[in-house]
């Protein structure tokens, strides 16, 4: 040990997050028993997936999204019994509210792939959405879609859930701890720096989400990934919200609203953000977001504002996540979920320990979702984001 730093590790996990959290658990699970995580901040909730909205959901656009919440939904249903730890998961729902003609003609597609693959979604009029969501304002729904077990899950407990399960299988996991270089010889990952010493390394997984990029870089290994901030806003208790308000998502203007406590949660991605690290909220960007929600939702006028964050996307440019290997041998990838990251990190890590230990995923296929697709133009685009 160097100042409570091993001298040399199997496999390093850069990254601390959802993706870093379940690989470690993952592979310890399976059996590695030289395993390392290395995170940058000195509390895991100062982190880009304690930031996020906690939505889960089936609802894709792509058959291969569609598989990974098959698998991964499922994970944190049996969460506590595995890990021991409630992941407070509640299929609320999603409704996607849908008012532009064009996406109506998208989603019935959506919706088509979702049911061959066993997801029952609804398909609603617009007076069924009217129906469904009376307090809010719809007036120009023109259709939407909602499947009952989408829902919410709580961020912290899945991650403090992984990572003291890592801890008691074995793990070592670092905090306060930055990677600064990467040493590649002969095309392999040989070693890398952190705190300023020199660790040697069997294999090195880069599950920083937003920092992706920029560790990519120390291996020399272009992955294109951008950070793109993304705010939201807590609301004081609002009585008259009924116990099962789904996860509300005005499509067209990526708006969304869900329960968070006795209040709502609410959020609206900006277009014109412009990539970065900056997690400072945007003022006046929240204050076109709330006018938005209170046009959606009028009885927001009437709440007041109990908190509110940034948080970073790790966005890819067809929006789907990236796995697997690089092309630097021992230098593995796992991250770009471009929002999903959260909702798809326990059946993540498990391809990762199949990739690692296994030499390809099993789980579910994702040898598609390769880094080598952007170089040779072999995108999937997924049309389900907000």
């Amino acid at each position: 040990m160097i100042g409570g730093l091993p001298r040399s590790v199997e496999i390093a996990i850069v990254g601390g997050g959802v993706m870093g959290a379940s690989t470690a658990y993952h592979l310890a699970a399976a059996g590695a028993d030289s395993v390392a995580v290395f995170e940058r901040t000195e509390h895991f909730e100062d982190g880009a997936t304690n930031r996020c909205a906690g939505g889960v959901r089936y609802q894709f656009a792509t058959d291969v999204n569609i598989r990974l919440s098959l698998q991964s939904l499922p994970m944190l249903e049996r969460f506590k019994d595995e890990i021991g730890v409630d992941p407070q998961y509640r299929a609320c729902g999603y409704l996607f509210v849908l008012t532009d003609r064009e996406d109506v003609a998208r989603f019935e597609q959506h919706v088509s792939l979702q049911r061959s693959l066993g997801i029952d979604t609804k398909w609603l009029t617009g007076d069924d959405v009217r129906e469904r969501v009376p307090l809010m304002r719809f007036p120009d729904a023109l259709a939407g879609t909602l499947y009952e077990r989408d829902g919410l899950a709580d961020p912290n407990s899945v991650l403090s859930g992984y990572l003291a399960k890592s801890r008691q299988l074995g793990v070592e996991v670092h905090t306060g701890v930055e990677v600064h270089s990467l040493a590649v010889e002969d095309g392999k990952v040989r070693a890398l720096t952190a705190n300023g010493e020199r660790i040697e390394v069997g294999a090195v997984v880069n599950a920083a989400g937003p920092w992706l990029a920029e560790v990519g870089k120390m291996a020399g290994v272009d992955i294109p990934v951008q950070p793109i901030r993304r705010q939201m806003v807590t609301t004081t208790p609002l009585p008259a919200l009924p116990p099962d308000f789904p996860f509300v998502i005005d499509f067209a203007q990526s708006l969304y609203f869900h329960r968070e406590g006795d209040g709502v949660l609410t959020g609206m991605s900006n277009p014109d953000q412009t990539p970065g690290f900056d997690q400072t909220l945007d003022e006046a960007w929240e204050l076109a977001a709330l006018e938005a929600a209170v046009e959606r939702m009028p009885m927001l006028e009437n709440a007041g504002r109990l908190g509110a964050w940034a948080g970073l996307y790790e966005v890819t440019p067809d929006a789907h996540p990236i796995f697997g290997p690089t092309p630097v041998e021992g230098f593995w990838v796992v991250g770009g979920f471009s929002g999903h990251g959260f909702m798809h990190g326990p059946i993540a890590g498990k391809l990762m320990a199949e990739y690692l230990l296994d030499g390809e995923p099993t789980s579910v296929d994702v040898r598609g979702l390769d880094l080598a697709r952007f170089s040779e133009q072999r995108l999937i685009h997924e049309y389900n984001v907000i």
